[in-house]
């Protein structure tokens, strides 16, 4: 073997050690908030609580089937997040709706359907207004406001909410927050962002 090739090869070699190094260095994802325990509807019509969670890294947002704006997007983007996790995973997606008294299990069911959603891994959650309010706004930071009559430029101009996926690990710690989407915002290189994170989230103990 030629001197030359021989350096490149150590070269090689030193660049990966260094490489697989500062990734096992790297420091953890922070932890940002806990969870409170929480009962709500799935759109099965099956209760859902912290316990299913627990032991699984999972993915929220928040939107309302009736949203005219960036509901759409972000259901789409959380569509492809599962058509992206590997079948060994144990990741969930999880989908609050800011619009509990109309989105019903039933509307939510037929919303989940049209995004082809697989109930046994994205859940799409509904209850009473105190509830989504708790788990949405108080344990995982996803802000939403009632828009008020006067203000709405269409019918369904409803809430203002939040376009965050945030992300939470197997022992009900909120660890990760990503914009989907707004000025400056790029889906394509959030995304592999979020699956790094997931995956990093999966592998703790």
């Amino acid at each position: 073997m030629g001197s030359g090739l021989l350096f490149s090869l150590l070269g090689l070699c030193y660049l990966l050690a260094l490489a697989e190094a500062r990734r096992q260095h790297q420091p953890p994802l922070p932890v940002l908030g806990r969870i409170a325990d929480f009962t709500l509807t799935n759109q099965t019509g099956q209760t859902t609580t912290l316990a299913d969670l627990t032991n699984h890294v999972w993915v929220a947002d928040i939107i309302f089937t009736r949203c005219p704006g960036p509901c759409p997007r972000m259901t789409a983007q959380m569509k492809s997040l599962q058509d992206l996790l590997p079948p060994a995973s144990r990741a969930k997606l999880v989908t609050l709706t800011t619009d509990p008294e109309f989105d019903t299990p039933p509307v939510l069911a037929k919303y989940a359907d049209h995004y082809q959603a697989d109930p046994n891994r994205w859940l799409f959650l509904t209850g009473t207004k105190a509830a989504v309010a708790a788990l949405g706004g108080d344990s995982l930071k996803l802000g939403s406001v009632p828009v008020k009559p006067a203000d709405r430029h269409g019918e369904f101009d409803l809430f203002i909410h939040t376009t965050l996926f945030v992300m939470v690990d197997k022992h009900a710690r909120l660890r990760a927050v990503f914009e989907t989407g707004g000025d400056g915002v790029d889906w394509a290189a959030v995304r592999p962002r979020l699956q790094t994170a997931l995956q990093e989230l999966e592998n703790e103990p």
